[in-house]
Parts: C-alpha cells; structure tokens; sequence
C-alpha cells in the first residue's frame, strides 16, 4: 500500500509538470480531445512516467490508456519488478 502511495505521488507530480490537474473530473479527460494535447507530449509524458515510476509498459497497453485516469490506473496495476 505504501509503495503504491509512493507512486501515484510520483505520477501526480508529473502530471503536474505537464500541466495537467487531477483534481474533480479533470483526471477522466481525454489526453487529445479534451485536454488539447499534442500525441508528441502524450508519448512525452508517458515516457516521464515510465522514467519516474520505473515501470514500463507495453505499446498494447497504452493504446487502451486515454486519460489520465485510465494511465494511472496501468501503472498502478503493473508488477514494478518488470
């Protein structure tokens, strides 16, 4: 529990450093159609992510992944021994 707390701190921050709040209903937005974001910057952010948390993910995955939300949770359910 403690550890996935580390974490989804990580990815807050993150977040946050690509200007995306997470606050309310804000964390179910999709990435390029609501939140205007370039695919470039969402592969940036993702690849932050991966970098941060130290856990990577597979291209199959991410295509299933369209809100901040959605990303969150991937990173959360993986095993971080990968």
């Amino acid at each position: 529990m403690n550890q996935q707390f580390t974490l989804l701190k990580k990815a807050v921050e993150v977040f946050h450093s690509y200007g995306i709040m997470l606050n309310g209903a804000r964390k179910n937005d999709h990435f390029i159609q609501n939140l205007n974001m370039d695919p470039v910057f969402v592969n940036g952010l993702i690849f932050e992510l991966e970098f941060q948390l130290k856990v990577y993910l597979q291209e199959e995955m991410l295509q299933r992944a369209c809100t901040p939300k959605e990303l969150i949770a991937l990173f959360l359910e993986m095993p971080q021994s990968n």
